[in-house]
């Protein structure tokens, strides 16, 4: 502190320098300047102005970051550009302006704005100007678009785009483009690759809309850019034959694969070129032709010129040619051509024979014959033509080639001849008769010939049969070859039965003379016979008159008359035969009477036939038919005599027939097919008394509750075979132990059987415990002289009453596992319950469910879960529903019920329980908790392995299946532009606890301090099931980073350790004031000398909770906000808030306040001083002044006191050079920078301005800038440096290089 007592002596002096000048100001309209860009360089730009009260001289200056923009004139003011604007680059900024009266400098902030010039041209962007685009793009399509931007603004900014040429340059392209004012080229017409151009290249230009530079209208245009457009040709056109026509000619006997003509089509698309494939769709000769894929037509078939010629002897084809690939359409494009190929003729005929007449005769191969027929009268004249004969022989060929020779051969061939012999091309052919003798129909009735036609140049030949039938004349008479004919018929044949189909008359006369008609002549039953006139089959006509017995024989005349009306007849004799035609007739009725025993049955049936005697017609046979009693009887089947086999039985027989036995006796004959008769025979069987009464049982058990008197005990049945109620009635008696406490009571049933009914007497009840069981016996009786009886044993078992309840099995109890999420269906567990009485009948009953989780009740949550069935079953009856997270365990309450326990008596057992613990399935995927915690990461302040985030995470699965690992899949690094790269600086360790498994996210290297930006990371959680696949979740945490931009020094005027020992206190204050947290970095002592009131610093960070973080200028004004903390943090010794980089050279806060107080203290004593000092002040000034004028007198050479510029010296006027008027030197060689405004760059107004913190707000002071590190020591006066190094000059041209500075208070300044 020693060094603030010079100072303090100093101070008044310093008080009185101030307050004796005042600051110059500038003008009030100095507030901003406004310069086009276009400006010049070296023009006059502004002037800068400013006054002084004191009147004092005034030197001009500009400082600043873009002070190099200017140069200004230190005494006039005036300010030049000295380096060209662009607002483009810089469209504003600040320059510092100062004036200064070498007492009182002042500065202001000068804003400069740039006005715009259209001093910019448009840029076309990008360097690939091309285009492919479909011929078959729609109009108005995009075809390319093209950004050129302009710099400038306004109107001078805003482009416009023009089309300047279209190559090639024709009326089709001319308007084949036009370009949007966006840039966006679209098509305005049709492209067409092949009838237009392929190409096409668009000159391009941008120019602005026009704006001001150097004071005149400007627009400004860009340098052409040249477009190219490929047009691409697209699979729209048919492919094309390269010729209009194809014709040929082939020679008829051209051997297979013999090439004819090639065919040839080409892409109609030539952008393209696809292949072409030919094939024939369509020809008017299928299978003669063949084409490649070459398009080469060949011979495929045998050719034949011949069935060409009625098609002038061509062959149409129509050939296709098919591209190999589709068109735009999805179709095969395709083209057709027809070609012409002309067959020649060879000789490869001979001539055939045809079955037709000229001139309708089609010729076709398939119709040529080998077989003719013909007919003729036998001896027909000569040169007679044979009848019903159409042959026409033909060759095809032309020329000698077609004609042909005719003759005739065969073994007939003597008889015949041909007609004509030579033709040529088609002729007739007719067969004519040569020798009609030879033509003898009783030799033959048909002859044949071959005609043979012979080629006259290759003597190829064919030859036909032609048969020839013989028609024959009437000259013979039909024959029978009998007389007499002895034929037999059935008698009551029906009608069309056929008597005869054998006998047959002949005629050897052929056809119409030889077909023969057959009919009887009247006679003897010619009413009852018909003959068929075609076939002479001999048939009845009425098979009713046909009857044995009225007449046996029939004599008739048979005729046959042949096509001439010639006739011949023959007898028949027919003979009826006898059929069973009769049914048997019995005589009278049968009835008989027999009583049941060993009575014997003896009847004769008596019957006789009307058919012919002694023969199987009239023979009688006799059987019983089967019936129901039928096995007990027989009948001789000759005589008729029935016989009973064994005695008959009463009692045997249905009681519904009351004794009667119906027999059904069949009289038959034995013809063919056998005729019969059925008779009745009813034979009544009388009852006796035979029988005795039966038990339906032999023993009888019946129960009877205890205790309960005239109960129902049980019923007896008992049935007597008689059948007449006098022998088949019942009565019922009881006999045996204990008899007396019983009574029967009888009943008549239908059918001869009566029931016993067994009751306890009205007052007598069973005992149990007295006695169990009864042992009885009933009896049956038939009242008569017969005395038929019978006896059962009857068991009396006293029944027990149901008076104990059940009791559940303990171990059917036992406790289950049943695994979750459907994983068991069905039964599950078997309750069991037991009863001792013998009569229980129990039921298993659920009385509640509850659900337990943790022992703690969770409501009805299970309650569907399980059913129980009355068996005691216990199923799984919503297997997906049970959730080992909703409910571990699940207990019973069950009980068992005896369903026949006897009223007045407890029928439930008592509760019991069956648990049933629920198995956890991995079903569960882990999960994030929730924390809506910003994470931040300070990268100076955290070091390798350290936690930096972390989540927490649940799995509700249990045991091994909830045990969650964490892992980082990814990691990436979001910069503040949006860039983003991945990163490897990140590792997480698990740790657990009360399930909760928490991943510890840490850092494995350092991070880089200066990156802006966010690091995302994504963390999953993985659980590790025993079985079945691991479930998983990802969570993606954001690590904001605060870089050291954001650092903040504060200093204090304590040390290092009195700070950290305070430093929650500060820290506390700091939050109170900002709402952020606090992060210090660091806490040092300051060394600097020039620190006098600071002794150390405190460097933190504040971050708020969503990662950002305080400026320093925001921290500044949160704290002056807060006049608590700010009071709370002066009491802990701040001083200063600064940021890092920021290099203090102001004077100490502690100086200020001594100032202050030395100011206070000695106020009474600077008025006396101020009213002396400006009494002496300018007497002091002239006097020091005349002083220097002296000095400089006598050390200025001669040659300077001769210059013809005006020196006043002692004066503030300068010569017309504007040198120093003491010196004669430029102001730049006197050492004076120190005065420029360069030196006032630091003079703040405010001391916030420079981050301290000031308890007066009001109080000023005036920083110095520090000297430069290289700076040399400081320089002496000067005056006194001038004069001592400055040598007598020889001459006025000698150089001037010296400068100075001057650091400190000097001999002029006083």
């Amino acid at each position: 502190m020693a060094w603030l007592w010079p100072l303090c002596v100093l101070f008044p002096a310093f008080m009185l320098s101030v307050t004796a000048n005042t600051p110059p100001r500038f003008a009030s309209n100095m507030t901003s300047v406004s310069l086009p860009e276009d400006l010049p360089v070296g023009d006059t730009v502004f002037w800068l102005v400013a006054t002084d009260s004191d009147n004092d001289p005034l030197t001009y200056g500009i400082s600043g970051p873009y002070a190099y923009f200017f140069s200004v004139n230190s005494s006039t003011g005036e300010v030049k550009l000295a380096s060209p604007l662009d607002f483009e680059t810089l469209r504003s900024f600040k320059i510092t302006i100062s004036v200064n009266d070498n007492h009182n400098p002042a500065t202001k902030e000068l804003p400069v704005i740039v006005e715009d010039r259209n001093d910019n041209v448009p840029v076309f962007q990008g360097s690939e100007f091309s285009a492919n685009i479909s011929e078959t793009l729609p109009v108005g399509s995009v075809v390319f678009s093209v950004v050129a931007k302009d710099e400038d603004s306004g109107t001078g900014g805003i482009v416009r785009y023009f089309i300047e040429k279209v190559i090639p340059s024709t009326d089709d392209s001319k308007n084949l483009f036009r370009i949007l004012d966006n840039g966006v080229i679209v098509l305005n017409g049709s492209l067409n690759y092949n009838s237009k151009s392929a190409f096409y290249q668009l000159q391009l230009k941008a120019c602005d809309s026009g704006g001001m530079l150097n004071g005149e209208p400007k627009t400004q245009c860009s340098q052409p850019v040249f477009l190219s457009i490929s047009v691409l040709d697209e699979p729209d056109l048919d492919p094309q034959f390269v010729r209009e026509f194809y014709s040929a000619s082939v020679a008829e006997d051209a051997v297979l694969g013999t090439s004819v003509l090639k065919v040839e089509a080409v892409d109609g698309d030539k952008g393209i070129n696809d292949i072409v494939t030919y094939n024939i769709t369509n020809s008017t000769r299928s299978g003669w032709f063949s084409i490649g894929e070459d398009g080469v037509i060949e011979v495929s078939g045998p050719l034949d010129r011949e069935q060409l010629l009625n098609e002038n002897e061509e062959v149409q084809i129509q050939v296709t040619a098919t591209e190999k690939n589709l068109n735009i359409y999805e179709q095969e494009a395709s083209v057709s051509i027809w070609v012409t190929i002309r067959v020649t003729d060879v000789n490869d005929h001979k001539p055939e024979f045809y079955n037709c007449s000229l001139p309708d005769c089609s010729f076709s191969p398939q119709e040529a014959q080998v077989n003719f027929v013909g007919y003729v009268d036998e001896h027909t004249s000569a040169r007679i033509p044979i009848d019903d004969l159409t042959m026409v022989a033909y060759d095809p060929d032309q020329g000698d080639s077609g004609t042909f020779l005719l003759s005739v051969e065969g073994e007939d061939a003597e008889a015949f001849s041909v007609s004509p012999e030579r033709a040529a091309g088609s002729v007739s052919v007719q067969v004519v008769v040569r020798n009609s003798a030879l033509v003898d129909y009783e030799k033959k009735i048909e002859m044949k010939v071959q005609v043979v036609a012979t080629d006259s140049v290759s003597n190829n030949s064919s030859v036909a049969t032609v048969t020839i039938h013989l028609r024959d004349i009437n000259d013979h008479r039909p024959t029978f070859s009998q007389n007499l004919y002895e034929l037999t018929v059935p008698e009551h044949s029906p009608t069309g039965y056929v008597v005869t189909s054998s006998i047959k008359a002949t005629d050897p006369d052929m056809g119409e003379w030889g077909r023969i008609t057959y009919s009887l002549l009247a006679g003897n039953g010619d009413d009852l016979f018909e003959v068929d006139p075609n076939s002479g089959n001999v048939t009845v006509k009425n098979g009713t008159g046909l009857d044995r017995e009225k007449q046996a024989v029939y004599y008739l005349t048979l005729q046959a008359t042949d096509g001439g009306n010639q006739s011949g007849t023959t007898t028949l004799q027919i003979t009826l035969l006898d059929i069973n035609d009769n049914t048997p007739v019995v005589r009278g009725s049968y009835n008989v009477f027999v009583p049941e025993g060993d009575s014997d049955v003896s009847v004769t049936i008596q019957a006789y036939d009307d058919d012919q005697p002694d023969t199987n017609n009239s023979r009688l046979l006799f059987s019983l038919l089967p019936g129901p009693y039928s096995q007990n009887f027989s009948i001789d089947s000759d005589t008729g005599v029935l016989r009973n086999l064994e005695p008959l039985d009463r009692e045997d027989i249905d009681p519904a027939l009351e004794g009667q036995i119906v027999l059904t006796v069949r009289v038959a004959d034995c013809g063919k097919p056998p005729r019969s008769t059925d008779v009745n025979v009813t034979i009544t069987v009388e009852d006796i008394n035979d029988n005795p009464p039966i038990f339906n049982q032999s023993s009888y058990e019946f129960f009877v509750k205890e205790r309960d008197p005239g109960e129902f005990v049980g019923t007896v049945k008992a049935c007597d075979a008689d059948q007449t109620q006098a022998n088949n009635r019942i009565s019922f008696s009881l006999s045996g132990t204990g008899v007396s406490n019983f009574i029967v009571r009888g009943n008549v049933l239908a059918q001869g059987c009566a029931e016993g009914s067994i009751w306890l007497l009205p007052d007598v009840s069973l005992d149990y415990e007295a006695q169990k069981f009864f042992n009885l016996k009933v009896s049956a009786e038939n009242p008569g002289p017969q005395n038929f009886n019978s006896t059962a044993n009857v068991m009396v078992t006293v029944v027990d009453v149901n008076d104990e309840p059940p009791t559940l099995v303990t171990a059917s109890l036992q406790a289950i596992s049943v695994a979750e999420n459907g994983s068991q269906y069905g039964q599950v567990a078997q309750v069991k319950a037991q009863d001792v009485d013998t009569a229980a009948l129990l039921s298993i009953e659920l009385v509640d469910v509850l659900c337990t989780k943790d022992n703690v009740d969770v409501g009805s949550v299970c309650h569907g879960w399980f059913s129980v069935d009355s068996n005691g079953s216990v199923y799984v009856n919503q297997s997906e529903a049970i959730d080992y997270e909703a409910c571990h365990l699940v207990t019973l309450v069950v009980r068992a019920h005896d369903l026949t326990t006897d009223s007045g008596f407890e029928a439930y057992s008592s509760n019991g329980t069956l648990l049933i613990n629920i198995e956890d399935k991995n079903d569960n995927a882990p999960y994030f908790l929730p924390d809506h915690q910003t994470f931040v990461i300070i990268p100076e302040l955290v070091l390798p392995s350290q936690t930096v985030a972390y989540v927490q995470a649940r799995d509700e699965d249990s045991q091994d299946n909830k045990i969650i690992e964490f892992s980082i899949p990814s990691a990436d690094f979001v910069s503040k532009n949006g860039a983003t790269s991945p990163v490897q600086v990140f590792r997480i360790t698990r740790s657990v606890e009360a399930d909760l498994y928490t991943g510890n996210i840490q850092l494995v290297t350092n991070l880089d301090s200066t990156l802006q930006g966010t690091y995302q990371v994504t963390v999953q959680a993985e659980d590790k099931p025993v079985v079945g696949p691991a479930l998983k979740a990802q969570t993606t945490l954001n690590l904001f980073t605060v870089d050291q931009s954001y650092r903040v020094r504060l200093q204090f005027s304590t040390n290092k350790d009195e700070v950290g020992a305070h430093v929650e206190e500060i820290k506390a204050a700091l939050v109170q004031a900002t709402r952020t947290t606090v992060y210090v970095v660091t806490i040092q002592n300051i060394d600097s000398v020039t620190r006098a009131q600071v002794q150390s610093y405190l460097d933190a960070y504040f971050v708020f909770s969503n990662g950002t973080a305080l400026t320093l200028n925001e921290l500044n004004m949160m704290i002056r906000r807060d006049q608590d903390s700010l009071t709370q943090l002066l009491e802990q010794g701040l001083v200063v808030v600064s940021s890092q980089e920021s290099q203090e050279s102001d004077q100490p806060k502690l100086l200020t306040s001594v100032i202050i107080g030395l100011g206070v203290a000695m106020v009474l004593v600077l008025v006396i001083l101020i009213t002396a000092l400006l009494c002496v002040r300018k007497s002091y000034q002239r006097k020091l002044q005349a002083m220097k004028a002296g000095k400089e007198a006598r050390k200025t050479p001669i040659e300077a006191m001769t210059s013809s510029a005006a020196n006043i010296p002692g004066t503030n006027m300068f010569n017309t050079e504007r040198a120093n008027p003491m010196l004669d030197l430029p102001t730049k060689d006197l050492g004076l920078e120190y005065l420029s405004s360069g030196d006032l760059d630091n003079v703040s107004l405010n001391s916030l301005d420079k981050n301290a913190v000031d308890l007066d707000t009001d109080s000023k002071e005036i920083k110095r800038k520090p000297l430069p590190h290289n700076s040399p020591e400081p320089d002496p006066e000067p005056l006194s440096a001038v004069l001592s190094g400055r040598p007598v000059s020889t001459g006025r041209q000698q150089k001037r290089d010296l400068s100075f500075t001057n650091p400190g208070l000097d001999t002029v300044d006083l």
